[in-house]
């Protein structure tokens, strides 16, 4: 039917129109799938930036969000071009399943990683704690474990300001954000109290006989 459409306009057409015809079709689906892409990236980017300032998204994990959504469509508006250009559709399907199996290769040798950015998303979003927040991480219930301040969270690690340092000097613990899902999180509604098996800081005392001025001893 589109077939017989096609040579129908082509007969109503003047000659130098037809002969430029196979190219004009395929230049303006090229153009158009272009432009459709590009609309479409600006689009998603805006609705990005609305969600990302309603639900408080940091930079960290907007940025990769962004770059995923620009990929996807450069490569899906590339796949539509080469379509038009006449590449066969077994020989894009055979590199997109090509392209797949890297990436799922690539998606298990590096799961550890993948894994806590997919945490950093979580605590971005479900808020278990935040910056500033006290908490402490348990292998179990009973047992202490990891204990401080949040100063950070990227898309990798928790930043804690150990509680258990000793005074005067500072010391910062980097928990994996997906250990945190695998462990117990005690949250503080304030700072923790002090450990009472810490060492307590020694004073320096004074006895009341050293107090006293040494007494002059007389002469023979």
């Amino acid at each position: 039917m589109a077939a017989s459409r096609l040579q129908l306009l082509k007969a109503h057409l003047p000659e130098w129109v037809q002969d430029w015809l196979d190219v004009i079709v395929p230049g303006a689906q090229i153009l158009l799938i272009l432009v459709a892409a590009w609309a479409l990236q600006r689009l998603l980017r805006r609705v990005l930036a609305r969600a990302s300032v309603r639900f408080q998204f940091p930079e960290e994990l907007l940025a990769p969000i962004k770059g995923l959504v620009r990929w996807t469509i450069v490569a899906s508006a590339l796949l539509l071009v080469l379509e038009r250009l006449g590449v066969s559709a077994t020989v894009l399907w055979t590199a997109f399943t090509g392209f797949a199996t890297v990436g799922a290769v690539a998606f298990f040798a590096a799961w550890s990683v993948l894994s806590n950015l997919f945490c950093a998303l979580l605590i971005f979003t479900a808020r278990p704690f935040r910056v500033g927040d006290y908490i402490e991480v348990l292998d179990t219930a009973e047992k202490p474990g990891a204990k401080g301040r949040v100063v950070d969270i990227n898309l990798l690690y928790t930043t804690l300001k150990d509680h258990s340092a000793t005074p005067g000097q500072a010391a910062w613990l980097q928990i994996p954000n997906a250990l945190i899902f695998q462990r117990v999180v005690r949250r503080f509604q304030d700072a923790p109290p002090p450990d009472p098996a810490a060492p307590e800081p020694t004073v320096a005392t004074t006895s009341p006989s050293d107090a006293l001025p040494a007494r002059a001893t007389p002469a023979p």
